[in-house]
């Protein structure tokens, strides 16, 4: 059964979450911070170093996201937190004045990092940039977090690749707990608000398991970390199926690292509130782009070299309402950065519309249907 919020010791802080509507396990609603409100569910642009990829800042606010995610790993290592604090911190230094979330970095720190070895106070790593030795704690991404200045803040995890074996998952979630503890006793920025991470990898036991330890920390918010990190999407969907109506109603739910479009309508159908992934910027740079329903486009393919129709004919993104397939791919065969940043516009803007069509179709109670168009081989989901 789902946990009672009430009994627990979870807190309200800076971070807050309205539930406006329910179809089934659907959520609508909205997540406040000091940086505005955010309607959910919601995709969040990745801007890893404080800037969306081959974006300027007036781009990214033509796109209309009320929220983007930063990562304390990379700002850790470049530029510094004494540089972020002398500059008044990232909404400052990088002039985006409305909300943002950093990830804790852990995943990073588990993924890119040279070498790493943990110990019980937190973990050793080797920068991938430049090979030099840090000692990563609790107590450190809090301090980063803080000098960055984000609303939502993230809990630093143990992320386990997939697949894992039981005794590694397990001793996952026992460190991501007291790891977690450590945190929520840091002080923070008045305005900024904290979120747990729940681990487990695909075993429901592990999960519910650690879900029970963070509900009765001082969270805001809980996210689904340990997935997309190498399972399949169904089994995938099926943890969060079997998990997420679980975790306490009256807070934000975050999916972390995910994902496709298919990904994103199933983890709302589960659930959940909150998304982020590189993959519409990183998508982009590889020429491939999201049209229709989900379906993938190569801008490189030679079919493309003398098609005058837009990307997609029923998307207004400066991409499509100005230029031809045929233009964009010649750009991009050309490796003009034009077409970097034409295809980035299309695909963040994919994407926030995608959100606007699942919230609107919650309120209206056609979610279902919008469902029914994402699932792999539907007849609008095939390859362009």
């Amino acid at each position: 059964m789902p946990f009672d919020v009430q009994s627990s010791l979870m807190q309200k802080g800076p971070i807050s979450y309205t539930l406006i509507k329910k179809l089934n396990k659907a959520r609508r609603g909205v997540v406040h911070t000091q940086h505005g409100d955010i309607q959910t569910p919601v995709f969040m642009p990745v801007g890893t170093n404080g800037a969306i990829k081959a974006l300027s800042v007036e781009q990214v606010e033509s796109l209309d996201p009320a929220i983007i995610l930063a990562n304390s790993y990379h700002l850790y290592l470049r530029p510094g937190i004494d540089l972020l604090r002398e500059a008044g911190g990232l909404h400052q230094f990088a002039d985006w004045h409305r909300a943002y979330l950093t990830d804790s970095g852990g995943f990073q720190v588990f993924s890119l990092s040279k070498m790493r070895k943990f110990d019980p106070d937190g973990v050793h790593f080797q920068s991938h940039i430049d090979g030099s030795r840090h000692f990563y704690t609790p107590e450190l991404c809090m301090e980063i977090q803080g000098a960055i200045g984000s609303d939502i803040a993230m809990v630093l995890d143990d992320c386990v690749a997939l697949p894992a074996t039981h005794d590694r998952i397990e001793a996952s979630v026992k460190r991501s707990i007291a790891w977690a503890e450590r945190c929520s006793r840091c002080e923070r920025p008045a305005h900024q608000g904290l979120f747990g991470i729940v681990q487990g990898g695909l075993e429901l036991d592990m999960r519910l398991k650690h879900l029970e330890a963070l509900v009765e920390m001082p969270f805001q918010g809980l996210s689904i970390g340990g997935l997309s990190v190498g399972e399949t999407p169904e089994e995938m969907h099926a943890m969060c199926d079997a998990f997420v109506y679980q975790m306490p109603e009256d807070f934000p739910r975050y999916l972390m690292g995910v994902g496709t479009p298919w990904d994103i309508v199933e983890g709302v159908a589960a659930g959940i509130d909150m998304f982020d992934c590189v993959m519409p910027t990183r998508n982009a740079r590889m020429g491939t782009v999201f049209v229709g329903n989900g379906r993938r486009l190569n801008i490189r393919n030679a079919s493309n070299r003398e098609d005058m129709r837009p990307l997609d004919e029923n998307c207004q993104c400066l991409a499509c309402r100005r230029f031809s397939r045929a233009y964009i791919r010649h750009l991009y065969v050309a490796k003009e950065i034009t077409a970097v940043i034409l295809l980035t516009l299309h695909n963040l803007t994919f994407y926030l519309d995608l959100m606007r069509k699942i919230r609107a179709s919650i309120e209206d109670g056609t979610f279902e249907e919008l469902r029914a168009k994402f699932q792999p081989g539907s007849s609008e989901e095939q390859e362009a």
